[in-house]
């Protein structure tokens, strides 16, 4: 395909849309610790994005997670966190989970929080076998 002027369309404007724009603001502004930019981007995108993506749904879970810790919000990032595992536990893919014991991680030293202490049970539930 060719834009107006005639050069060709570099392939990134076939898959990102609206949506995917401002996932990808949210996740810079999380991996650059900006949780008061992050949260909200990443809160409304996610309230429009479709449900039946799970996998992509749980990652983009898991950065806002991320942000909500940064925010100093331990039990809404664990809550998040716990929302992203539930997608993650129906779906094939590894990284979902993968970014959710990233995310356990950071709330290991918060054991003792209600909303922490379900998250890291349920994946300690996971790995027994």
């Amino acid at each position: 395909m060719q834009d107006r002027s005639g050069e060709a369309e570099p392939d990134w404007v076939f898959w990102v849309d609206e949506i995917e724009m401002d996932v990808m603001a949210g996740r810079c502004w999380t991996e650059l610790h900006r949780p008061l930019r992050a949260v909200p981007a990443l809160e409304t995108v996610l309230c429009r994005f479709d449900p039946t993506h799970a996998r992509d749904k749980a990652l983009y879970l898991t950065w806002l997670a991320h942000a909500y810790i940064d925010a100093g919000e331990v039990e809404q990032g664990a809550k998040t966190a716990e929302r992203a595992l539930d997608l993650a536990c129906g779906i094939a893919s590894v990284r979902p989970i993968t970014r959710v014991e990233e995310v356990s991680r950071r709330l290991s030293h918060h054991r003792n929080t209600p909303g922490v202490t379900a998250l890291l049970d349920r994946l300690s539930e996971r790995k027994e076998p």
